[in-house]
């Protein structure tokens, strides 16, 4: 086994065909960890996608955004069997030690290549334990280590009125300003919401932010975004709610779903998000919890977060 820095790869490995992914960031919810991978490519890793999904047993789900990778995975050990072209990669273990996160990835021919020395020069990255080098026919063997990071969600809403704002736009600055303080900004969800609510703005939806934060920093990050919302609101009703890790309980997609398609009263979210453990945070006013709730309960769903329910 060979231990390598992402500065000892590059300077190690200057080959043609060695294209270091752009970040690499893990966090950690109980016994699970979502791995959060930027390739180097926008549309060709669709394949990684595919092969890790069905290669290995503790990768629960897979999903690509642009050059965003997305993998739910359990905390343990799966026997990848590799064959080429059917089962070429995929992450044969996931451990968590101390403050650190360890993948180690596998893979024939080029997949052999991007389980090491690409990922392994990402920003992100601590080390590499490389095993095998991959390429050609040979089978590529590494374990990543990432700091140990975990999971927010902001949901906010109602910082418009009826002649000015978008809620949108306005959480989308916010996760910029919040990026640049420290907090990987990681996805901006619009959620639709009720379209026939008597007391919506215009297009009723609401909006969560995904971030990846360090331990301890949790505070920190919501009483920023509660200072930025409080300063540019146009509206009185402004209000945030917060999910922390990875899971989204069931009861919450629920309400998500509810919201969704028939009105809420604010007595029913502050219900349901205590039952739950969700933290409200009034910006300006408590109406906004309903849907800044909702958005929580959707939001790794985009495809079903933005559809209207008529």
């Amino acid at each position: 086994m060979e231990i390598l820095t992402p500065d000892d790869l590059k300077d190690k490995f200057k080959d043609p065909w060695v294209a270091p992914y752009k970040k690499v960031l893990t966090m950690v919810d109980d016994d699970q960890v979502e791995l959060v991978e930027y390739h180097p490519c926008v549309g060709g890793s669709e394949w990684m996608i595919y092969q890790y999904g069905r290669s290995s047993n503790i990768v629960k789900s897979a999903k690509r955004d642009g050059n965003k990778h997305t993998y739910i995975t359990k905390i343990g050990k799966s026997d990848l069997d590799l064959k080429a072209s059917f089962s070429a990669a995929g992450i044969e273990e996931v451990s968590v030690e101390g403050d650190e996160v360890k993948v180690v990835h596998a893979g024939l021919a080029g997949a052999g290549v991007g389980a090491a020395m690409c990922r392994g020069m990402a920003e992100g990255v601590k080390r590499v334990e490389l095993y095998d080098i991959g390429g050609g026919s040979k089978v590529g063997r590494a374990a990543v280590v990432t700091p140990r990071l975990e999971k927010v969600v902001i949901g906010i809403d109602d910082t418009d009125t009826k002649e000015e704002g978008a809620t949108w736009t306005l959480a989308n600055n916010v996760g910029v300003e919040l990026d640049k303080m420290g907090f990987e900004y990681l996805d901006h969800v619009t959620v639709q919401l009720y379209p026939h609510n008597p007391n919506k703005t215009q297009n009723c939806v609401a909006i969560a932010l995904v971030f990846a934060i360090k331990p301890g920093e949790r505070e920190r990050l919501i009483e920023e975004a509660r200072k930025m919302f409080k300063e540019h609101t146009l509206s009185d009703k402004t209000a945030m709610a917060i999910l922390d890790g990875i899971k989204i309980p069931e009861k919450l997609r629920e309400y998500a779903i509810a919201a969704k398609g028939s009105m809420i009263t604010l007595e029913e979210a502050e219900k349901i998000g205590e039952e739950i453990g969700i933290q409200f945070v009034e910006v300006t006013g408590p109406q906004g919890k309903i849907g800044a709730l909702a958005a929580l309960g959707i939001y790794n769903d985009i495809k079903e977060a933005v559809k209207v329910y008529d």
